[in-house]
């Protein structure tokens, strides 16, 4: 019953915070359901892993939620999108491979660091350079596949790293966040494959999916489907500043409590 509860108010932050900033909601599900996992007293060595591969997982229903909400207000810049899309796909896919073979302490850790780098960008005064603008062929590419296997490695679903590098080359922010909620789903429907693939030989539990916890999953995606238009419905009516900061808030938070949790 605890878990039923935990999960469900999981769900419902997770889908307001996808669609308001386009980040999937996996940066609450993953230090969320570490903390979920040890008390259902998971074998730890599969803990973070596990976490991550079921936040992916349900970040495919929560970016098609989004997704459609984003698409029907015409806020996603398509070019991006096409250019982006398969690097990122290639690059989550790889991610549940390099996952399995990394200590949980030095997955863990590694995400917590790079969402603090992160927010402390987003919370700073920092506005770049207005003649800067998105890279040619080669460096779009480079930019697709270090977003798809840092997203899929950390289990957010792209938000965290492709609204900054966005708003770095001057997509303003809501285009940004609809951007990302849109690649997030062919992100995570690859990604939850990798891992699932990546899992498939591990004994974890009589309702795993190779890493991705099945119980888990459906919880908190009906929760994600049904909130994510509402926070989508905030993300238009926030101004870009206001989002901006709302954003580094959340991941200044997380960061903070994924460091002290592996300490």
């Amino acid at each position: 019953m605890e878990m039923i509860i935990a999960c469900s108010a999981l769900g419902i932050v997770a889908g307001i915070l996808a669609g308001m900033l386009g980040i999937g909601g996996g940066v609450v599900i993953v230090p969320a359901l570490i903390l979920i996992l040890s008390a259902q007293g998971f074998p730890a060595e599969f803990i973070v892993i596990t976490a991550v591969a079921t936040s992916l997982c349900t970040i495919i229903f929560t970016s098609i939620s989004a997704a459609r909400a984003q698409i029907k207000r015409k806020a996603v810049d398509w070019d991006i999108f096409r250019r982006w899309a398969v690097m990122v796909i290639i690059g989550s896919f790889l991610s549940g491979f390099i996952a399995a073979r990394l200590p949980s302490i030095v997955l863990e850790v590694g995400i917590a660091i790079f969402l603090l780098i992160i927010a402390i960008i987003m919370l700073s005064r920092w506005v770049p350079d207005p003649a800067r603008t998105m890279p040619g062929a080669a460096g779009t590419s480079a930019l697709g596949l270090f977003s798809g296997t840092l997203s899929g490695l950390a289990g957010i679903g792209g938000g965290n790293v492709m609204v900054p590098l966005m708003v770095f080359f001057n997509v303003p922010m809501q285009r940004a966040v609809a951007t990302s909620s849109t690649l997030g789903f062919p992100l995570a429907l690859v990604g939850t494959a990798g891992y699932v693939i990546s899992g498939w030989n591990q004994t974890i539990s009589d309702w795993s999916f190779g890493y991705v916890y099945l119980p888990a999953v459906l919880l908190i995606a009906i929760f994600t489907v049904i909130m994510a238009p509402f926070g989508v419905a905030l993300s238009h009516r926030i101004p870009a500043p206001t989002l901006k900061r709302c954003f580094g808030g959340v991941l200044l938070l997380v960061a903070g409590r994924m460091l002290f949790n592996a300490f």
